[in-house]
């Protein structure tokens, strides 16, 4: 192994309703172009502006690259981190998003860390967090539960 730290650039999510999956993150702001099924495969993905590239693959593919998709109950997920650029963001997004229908699972409260964060689930259950930059004032400490829905 060499000394360099790994540096996050891709995550994959594995989607049970693909065009359910892209309408969620299209509505979070991402520019995801168009994507055709071939042969019962779908995969789309979206660089976004921090070099990050995410990628949505239906389970057909996810088969074909993952042997845990291979067993009954699929594989893991995992919580998907977004900045956005401010404290309203935060709560203008979850708005938008409960809105539309997708539900909430932590609503917007000012977090120990200093940042205004929300958590919010996309078409298949995977934890979406949105989070505000950070505000050294705001800072908190030792942390206390967030508030419930």
């Amino acid at each position: 192994m060499n000394d360099a730290a790994p540096v996050l650039s891709q995550m994959n999510i594995v989607t049970k309703d693909f065009d359910a999956t892209l309408s969620f993150y299209r509505l979070l702001g991402l520019k995801i172009p168009p994507t055709p099924e071939r042969d019962g495969i779908r995969h789309a993905e979206v660089t976004l502006s921090n070099g990050l590239t995410l990628e949505f693959d239906n389970h057909a593919l996810a088969r074909t690259y993952n042997a845990a998709w291979r067993r009954v109950q699929g594989s893991s997920r995992a919580v998907i981190g977004f900045s956005l650029p401010t404290r309203e963001a935060v709560d203008r997004y979850y708005d938008e998003l409960t809105a539309a229908g997708y539900e909430g699972r932590q609503a917007p409260y000012d977090a120990f860390w200093g940042a205004r964060y929300a958590i919010i689930a996309d078409p298949d259950g995977n934890d979406v967090g949105l989070m505000s930059p950070l505000d050294e004032s705001r800072r908190t400490w030792p942390p206390t539960e967030s508030p419930q829905l």
